[in-house]
């Protein structure tokens, strides 16, 4: 599960739904004439309040958090976990706004009460499950909740020339052996290379020649580069399948390690690799 995936309407969701289980606790009417001492139920003493609004609300926040945060989408009955999730926040926001306009139910059609209306509770309750279903629904429609709710980590600055590598797999902080390159090789960035004349060159010795690199690839040539995507990109087979064997998620690097066209080759942290075909606005290392 990888939180980094959660995008800024996945934020608004959860926060609405941290909302509406505070409101929960709040009274459920407003009595008027009612004096202060008077003890009036919270949501949780309706039974149709507590399941069509409160669990209905925070059990389809659940599931668009589970669905976001996981590597490979899940499905019931055909239908993935996020579109099981906006399904409920819509029902709570509708149950919410029938409450609002009856929430004595049928207790006043007798001519039981008049004076019952909606307390605070039940108003931030139809808030939070509006703002809720708002932002569900909204999310893959308007690209500023696309966005990456925690942004990706910088490049680490680039170390001296022998400097020892920092970070680990993942990050372009760490140090990486040139593509093609055997470990050990001299010349190479923090790999011991063989002295000539065992220190400085004394007058009438030829001067050492510096390592060439005769191995470099030509200008145009392909260098494998760390990469993070600005929004969750489905990562394809090499055989050209069009079931997406991975999911790339913001906040996280991926090595790219060919170029196919437009398309690029990409290893995931755990040694999948696939093709990315949507390589738009991605942020190299």
């Amino acid at each position: 599960m990888n939180i980094r995936s959660l995008t800024r309407g996945d934020g608004v969701v959860i926060g609405a739904a941290v909302l509406l289980f505070i409101a929960s606790f709040l009274d459920i009417y407003s009595i008027e004439g009612a004096p202060d001492s008077a003890e009036i139920p919270s949501l949780w003493g309706s039974g149709s309040v507590v399941l069509g609004v409160v669990l209905a609300g925070v059990i389809g926040a659940a599931l668009v958090f589970v669905a976001r945060a996981l590597p490979q989408p899940r499905k019931v009955a055909g239908l993935d976990l996020g579109q099981f999730g906006v399904a409920f926040t819509v029902f709570a926001a509708w149950c919410a706004l029938g409450n609002i306009f009856d929430p004595a139910g049928a207790f006043d059609n007798d001519g039981g009460v008049d004076n019952i209306g909606a307390g605070t509770g039940l108003i931030l309750a139809l808030v939070a499950t509006l703002l809720m279903a708002a932002a569900a629904v909204a999310t893959p429609l308007v690209p500023a909740l696309k966005g990456s709710l925690i942004p990706a980590a910088r490049p680490a600055a680039p170390q001296p020339y022998g400097g020892q590598p920092q970070g680990g797999y993942g990050y372009p902080g760490a140090q990486q052996q040139p593509y093609g390159a055997q470990p050990g090789q001299p010349g190479q960035p923090g790999q011991p290379g063989h002295s000539f004349g065992g220190g400085q060159p004394q007058p009438g010795q030829p001067q050492p020649q510096a390592p060439q690199q005769a191995q470099a690839q030509p200008a145009g040539d392909f260098s494998p580069f760390w990469f993070a995507v600005p929004v969750p990109r489905p990562l394809f087979a090499e055989d050209g399948s069009p079931t997406p064997i991975a999911e790339l998620a913001p906040g996280t690097w991926y090595l790219a390690v060919e170029q196919r066209g437009a398309n690029l080759v990409a290893q995931t942290q755990d040694g999948r690799r696939g093709v990315l075909q949507d390589t738009s606005g991605i942020q190299r290392g």
